[in-house]
């Protein structure tokens, strides 16, 4: 592991700070949180209106003095002060009061891959302001991998593929470190957004920002492949008149939106494998690819992947808490390392 497996049994919390999703895993409890992150702010007073999924719900209907913010975009924390708010509320009086009994609270957390070291600064910052005394801090890919259950640490290849709100990430995993990874701008915001432009373009009708996943999901039970049905019924807002309106929508205008963004995320995976070696390729033809956080439940993104890579395509049993899980995994002890002794002659 590129991590201290010493270090992470050391730890009492592990948190999981995502542009979508704020998790948050304590030693000997579980996953005891698992909220939106999202905040309302009373601007006036600087006071919490609400977090978590009442906040989610109250976006796009607040009066001009209450703001809906995210503090974490892309799995890097914006706004220090709002995020550390948010996590106190989120983990409630009893639980912090649990954590405060600790002497020396060690907590563990997920960073994207390759981020930089002001955002990691950030991170680090969150958490302490929150009674850490120490923060290790590890790659959101390999905690990911763990927690879906990938043999990370043996001499074989593992491709784990994160797909978030904000970014999707790839990387080949061997040895318990990442041979070769890509970090790609494209991921669940960028599909809701080609759906919202697509609606907006060809049939003049605005979508309620709380619609757009529900209606990729309801286009068809097999997804957005070719057997689903051929129109849906879509409500929203007309743009030029601004009243109700309801729209019979092509399936398959839908399904090219949606898969427009997504080139971006096929070409990165078509970089790793070129960058890849060729015995670990090999083992990639045999394993697959393993979708996991929350985006990886699109409807037929992998069979996308199947068509364009030729490769098997997994989905995680439960792919949006992995990354959280993973940690921990490691911090409970379950994880053993792969110690190799030096030969001596």
């Amino acid at each position: 592991m590129t991590v201290s497996l010493e270090q992470l049994r050391r730890c009492h919390v592990a948190v999981d700070l995502g542009a979508a999703r704020t998790r948050v895993y304590v030693k000997g409890a579980g996953l005891v949180v698992d909220q939106p992150s999202v905040v309302a702010v009373n601007i006036r007073n600087g006071a919490l209106i609400a977090v978590g999924e009442f906040a989610e719900q109250m976006t796009g209907r607040t009066p001009d003095y209450i703001r809906v913010m995210r503090p974490v975009t892309g799995g890097t924390v914006v706004d220090i002060d709002m995020a550390q708010r948010m996590l106190r509320h989120l983990l409630g009086e009893k639980l912090r009061r649990q954590l405060r009994r600790k002497p020396r609270l060690r907590a563990a957390a997920c960073t994207p891959h390759e981020a930089d070291p002001l955002a990691q600064r950030a991170t680090v910052e969150t958490l302490v302001g929150l009674g850490a005394r120490r923060v290790e801090l590890v790659d959101t890919l390999i905690a990911a991998a763990v927690g879906c259950g990938l043999p990370v640490e043996q001499p074989t290849a593992t491709m784990i593929m994160m797909c978030g709100a904000a970014t999707t990430q790839v990387a080949v995993l061997s040895l318990g470190s990442i041979v070769t990874a890509a970090r790609i701008p494209v991921g669940g915001e960028a599909v809701d957004h080609a759906v919202i432009q697509h609606l907006r373009h060809q049939h003049e009708l605005m979508l309620p920002s709380q619609s757009v996943r529900p209606l990729q999901i309801a286009l068809s039970e097999n997804g957005l492949t070719l057997q689903g049905p051929s129109t849906t019924e879509i409500h929203g807002r007309d743009v030029a008149t601004g009243l109700a309106r309801s729209v019979r929508v092509d399936t398959a205008a839908v399904r090219d939106a949606i898969h427009t963004p997504l080139t971006a995320v096929l070409d990165g995976i078509g970089r790793i494998l070129r960058d890849c070696p060729p015995d670990l390729v090999a083992d990639l033809a045999d394993r697959g690819i393993m979708m996991v956080g929350g985006s990886a439940l699109l409807p037929g993104l992998d069979q996308m992947l199947r068509d364009a890579t030729g490769m098997p395509v997994h989905i995680a049993e439960r792919p949006d808490v992995c990354a959280v899980q993973g940690l921990g995994e490691m911090m409970e002890g379950n994880v053993a390392s792969m110690v190799l002794s030096p030969l001596t002659t």
